[in-house]
């Protein structure tokens, strides 16, 4: 392969990924358990962005429940960050598997 169109290409890469990171920072995805008692939103940094309880939830009785809901409904949202990402990486980088570099 020619060296010019090798820098071309890994220039072609870095502008794209750049375009990547920045639609990144705005995903936002949602994610529940118990029949949505609990749904917890994350922005692509995977960062808590809101929590949302149903009152019926909280109830100092049963706090396990609550904490058990919470961790459920974390890994849903996470799950939900994940297929957007993935989607994402995939449009923009021509479907380059993002998933050989630990991405």
């Amino acid at each position: 392969m020619n060296p010019f169109e090798l820098l071309k290409n890994t220039q072609a890469i870095k502008e794209q990924s750049e375009k990547l990171q920045q639609e990144l920072a705005d995903i936002r995805a949602e994610g529940s358990s118990g029949g949505r008692m609990v749904t917890i939103t994350l922005n692509g940094k995977f960062e808590m962005m809101g929590i949302k309880l149903d009152p019926i939830c909280v109830d100092n009785r049963d706090v396990q429940m609550l904490e058990d809901l919470i961790v459920s409904a974390h890994k849903n949202a996470v799950d939900n960050v994940q297929e957007q990402i993935k989607a994402k990486s995939s449009s923009l980088l021509g479907g380059l598997d993002l998933g050989q570099f630990g991405l």
